[in-house]
């Protein structure tokens, strides 16, 4: 099943990669920031009732040499037929767009790590007419955060780093650590890692300590149930509560404490909306409640 820590493993390629700057530096390639580098489908189904769907796919075209592709798979434990599927998602891009293709899997524990460096072969007997070699991204080769500068001047690397040593026992004091660097962003670009990094943590111990440090109130990834969106909600719900309660009262109509509890601990915006609507004619605060 995906899951939002799938989603953001392989996510933030898309939209920041500066990620795949390990990468780049393992193969010698200058940075990415000095490739154009374009988000290709990553539908990788042939006319057959068949569906395969790569992560994410990147076309790249260095500023030296020639383009290559680079398909990202986010893994997150091993798994006995992923080395078939990623052997068919290489050779069919390789063939669909006639580029070499480079294979990346992101891995957040160790045991996986190894696994997923393969090699995943097609041989017959002694003779391999197939080899699929992933290049990994786990702990082993994504460094840990321990500086506050690298968080201010390379956020969308911190935040991957974070996010891959998430089941590591630094983990904690990685999160602290990058708080602490995001003290000097502006506050839209706060939230917006803080966001990243909550949804990219999701089922792992540590989220709820990265919800801890969580201060500012927005959302990015909405319908996840972060903090910043539950907050955002519940900020809502306040407000539109506090509106009822001031309604009533310029009207006039009388609010006993049994009924100001139910509309301020009332949390459905919907039902405060028609709570709302209500009070504009209500003749009592329990007309609120019933149906005209």
């Amino acid at each position: 099943m995906v899951t939002s820590t799938h989603e953001t493993s392989h996510r933030i390629f898309q939209d920041h990669p500066e990620v795949l700057t390990p990468v780049f530096e393992a193969l010698g390639l200058p940075p990415p920031a000095k490739a154009t580098i374009e988000v290709l489908s990553p539908d990788a189904t042939e006319l057959k009732p068949l569906e395969r769907r790569v992560d994410t796919v990147l076309k790249v075209e260095p500023s030296e040499g020639g383009g290559f592709l680079i398909a990202v798979e986010a893994q997150t434990a091993p798994t006995p037929d992923k080395g078939f599927s990623w052997s068919y998602y290489v050779a069919h891009l390789h063939a669909k767009y006639g580029m070499p293709v480079l294979l990346v899997a992101v891995c957040k524990n160790r045991p996986t790590a190894s696994w997923a460096a393969g090699p995943f072969e097609c041989r017959v007997r002694t003779w391999t007419t197939q080899s699929t070699r992933p290049f990994v991204l786990g702990p082993n080769n994504v460094p840990e955060i321990t500086d506050e500068s690298v968080v201010a001047r390379q956020p969308a690397l911190a935040t991957f780093s974070a996010i891959v040593h998430s089941e590591s026992a630094n983990a904690a004091a990685i999160l602290e650590l990058l708080a602490r660097g995001m003290r000097s962003f502006d506050k839209p670009t706060a939230k917006y890692w803080c966001e990243w990094l909550e949804v990219g943590l999701e089922n792992t111990p540590v989220r709820e300590t990265w919800r801890e440090l969580e201060k500012m109130v927005a959302t990015y990834f909405p319908g996840r149930g972060t903090l910043f969106e539950e907050t955002y909600l519940e900020g809502k719900a306040e407000g539109k509560a506090e509106s009822i309660l001031s309604v009533l009262d310029k009207r006039g109509i009388p609010v006993p404490e049994a009924t100001r509890d139910r509309i301020t601990s009332c949390t459905d915006l919907d039902t405060l909306t028609l709570w709302f609507d209500r009070s504009l004619t209500a003749t009592t605060a329990e007309d609120l409640f019933t149906d005209a």
